[in-house]
């Protein structure tokens, strides 16, 4: 059995037009195969809400928004979306607006009641308008945005102050002082280069003396250790043992007891022995003087008696 061309056409057509209304009512969330019944609710602000928004009951998708109107009754934004007619929620239920994620755009979670009559088509669900992110953020920089707008004002209020103290002259002792700074670091610049170069030409030198430096820091440490060695304990004793033995001597000397307390302290024995020191210098005065005197000596044993003269 052959077609003609105008049936094939014909055909072809009906085919595509009811696949392009399957699209168009998918695309818009409305079932062609399922029970669904219409919902509304009104709201003074759709936060960005459009047609084709899913419908969810704690986050599972039960139908879809299909039309959003200005509703001159209300003076209000009305929102018409769909839901399973299997469902036997309330009709007190809350049809909220909410932000699934950051770019998923807006939705409406139904916060299901179930005491009341069960909901039909046509009713209106009260409204409520959660929060997103970028509201909740919004909220929390506002009160951010109002300080930070003080605070600059604060600053444009002290920079005009300071420009208002800071004359022509201060300006010019401030530029003056900066450039001193300057020249300073300039100078402490120089001399840093100068000290490398002075340190690098004499690398050898310093070396040999940092060397000469451990080793006597090593000998230190070795005289340190021979030091701690000693017997200081010992030492002190006997230098202490010493002292008293010379206060004893001293003692002695000064009470006259013993030959030497009593040359220092008898004055008499003094005497005497000046008296005696005394006659031996005299004699032996008088026997450079006359040695024959005393000492009798002839080659033929004949002694002079002769008496030298006094």
């Amino acid at each position: 059995m052959k077609f003609s061309r105008e049936i094939k056409t014909a055909i072809l057509i009906i085919v595509c037009l009811g696949t392009f209304v399957f699209g168009f009512n998918y695309l818009k969330g409305t079932s062609l195969f399922d029970n669904q019944i219409e919902l509304h609710s009104i709201y003074n602000d759709v936060e960005g809400l459009i047609p084709g928004a899913k419908v969810t009951i704690n986050g599972y998708s039960i139908g879809k928004v299909t039309g959003i109107n200005f509703d001159e009754t209300y003076d209000k934004i009305k929102v018409s979306f769909t839901v399973r007619e299997d469902l036997t929620f309330s009709s007190q239920s809350i049809a909220q607006i909410y932000e699934p994620g950051l770019i998923a755009g807006k939705a409406i979670a139904l916060l299901t009641k179930y005491d009341g009559d069960p909901i039909k088509k046509g009713d209106i669900l009260p409204s409520d308008v959660k929060p997103g992110l970028t509201e909740l953020v919004n909220q929390q920089i506002a009160p951010l945005q109002d300080k930070i707008e003080g605070l600059l004002s604060s600053a444009d209020s002290l920079f005009a102050g300071v420009s208002n103290v800071l004359n022509y002259e201060s300006q010019n002792n401030l530029k003056l002082a900066l450039k001193g700074m300057t020249e300073s670091v300039e100078n402490i610049n120089s001399l840093s280069r100068s000290m490398s170069i002075l340190i690098n030409s004499n690398e050898r030198s310093l070396s040999s003396t940092f060397g000469n430096i451990e080793i006597t820091s090593k000998n230190l440490v070795k005289l340190t250790d021979s030091l701690s060695k000693l017997e200081f304990g010992t030492t002190f004793e006997n230098i202490e043992s010493a002292s008293g033995n010379l206060k004893n001597i001293l003692s002695t000397l000064e009470k006259g007891d013993g030959t030497a307390g009593k040359l220092i302290n008898d004055d008499q024995l003094y005497t005497e022995l000046l008296k005696s020191s005394e006659a031996l210098e005299a004699l032996l005065t008088d026997l450079k003087e006359y040695p024959k005197k005393y000492v009798h000596f002839s080659i033929f044993g004949k002694k002079d008696k002769s008496t030298p003269k006094k």
